[in-house]
């Protein structure tokens, strides 16, 4: 168990709800992460696979989606995970972590500056493969739900084909190899792969080619999001924006792939929902977060499928 040396706090506004929030990270003597609403004085919300409560608006939510819960967690716990902390207690004010600038940098920096103390993350070895179609999750989901994916998916473009697997690894690291296809010609076809092995140079890969990397949106989605309690607090400052001609953006990126790199810390803080380091080899094609909790979630569905070694 890892925890920090001193609280760390961060403020801004909820990517979906555009409102004001402010976010206490504070050390813990007890495994694990936790968030707490201090605007509705609730109990601690695990931040674990097991108690994601909705992944449909394009992010990972803790909770009861129909009581205390938290939004967009994926980039704070990228940042945890890249600087090997298991164990704190997140007061927040609202039901979304504060989007920042829309990377995992702004977390990954102010964590790193309070330093952690304790031992090593705890290893879950993949021991036999699983996997997840994105029609498996979209199955799974309320009929109204699946009409507003398949709206979306309509007004982008893409097609329900994806899928994400975890395998073994062959180097006790978690291997993650991403890839994006979308008919923008920005994007276009993408693929980026990241490897990391606990160790300090693998740390300063993710910080160098993708801590920085920025959520994005096609422009002409931004109303239609809007309507539907999405996106409303999405600027030029924290989110690629798509021209609708699918050609270009709105503002400056920091790479011509930085798109598919976003998706590697997405899929980093959502594998860190398992509680620890994933040692394995994760493979996503047009994957998304609920794929990636399905697929952590059948991964400890069976013992046969993975081991756990406690530092």
């Amino acid at each position: 168990m890892s925890t920090l040396k001193k609280t760390v706090k961060f403020s801004g506004v909820g990517i979906h709800s555009g409102a004001p929030v402010h976010m206490v990270v504070r050390p813990s003597k007890n495994p694990g992460i936790f968030f707490r609403r201090t605007d509705l004085g609730s109990g601690l919300i695990p931040a674990r696979f097991d108690n994601v409560g909705d992944t449909t608006m394009r992010n990972t939510t803790v909770g009861d989606i129909n009581a205390a819960h938290v939004k967009t967690i994926e980039h704070f716990m990228a940042a945890m995970f890249m600087n090997g902390v298991d164990s704190a207690v997140v007061e927040i004010d609202g039901p979304e972590t504060p989007i920042l600038d829309g990377s995992a940098i702004e977390f990954f920096n102010a964590i790193a500056n309070a330093g952690a103390h304790g031992e090593k993350l705890k290893r879950i070895i993949v021991r036999r493969p699983v996997y997840v179609g994105a029609r498996e999750v979209l199955r799974t989901l309320p009929f109204m739900t699946r009409v507003k994916i398949w709206f979306m998916n309509l007004l982008s473009g893409r097609r329900v084909d994806g899928f994400v697997k975890l395998a073994p690894s062959d180097d006790d690291s978690l291997e993650i190899n991403a890839t994006l296809v979308y008919r923008e010609k920005i994007i276009g076809y993408q693929s980026f792969s990241y490897k990391y092995n606990g160790t300090k140079k693998s740390v300063n890969e993710f910080v160098k080619n993708i801590a920085r990397a920025r959520t994005f949106g096609k422009y002409s989605e931004w109303e239609y999001l809007k309507k539907h309690n999405m996106a409303r607090g999405a600027n030029e400052k924290n989110v690629i924006a798509l021209n609708d001609a699918g050609d270009g953006t709105l503002n400056k990126t920091f790479w011509p792939d930085e798109f598919v790199r976003h998706k590697i810390i997405d899929a980093i803080g959502d594998m860190f929902t398992s509680g620890g380091f994933v040692v394995g080899k994760l493979e996503s094609y047009k994957g998304s977060h609920a794929m990636n909790n399905m697929v952590i979630k059948k991964l400890f569905s069976n013992p046969d499928n993975y081991d756990i070694i406690d530092a």
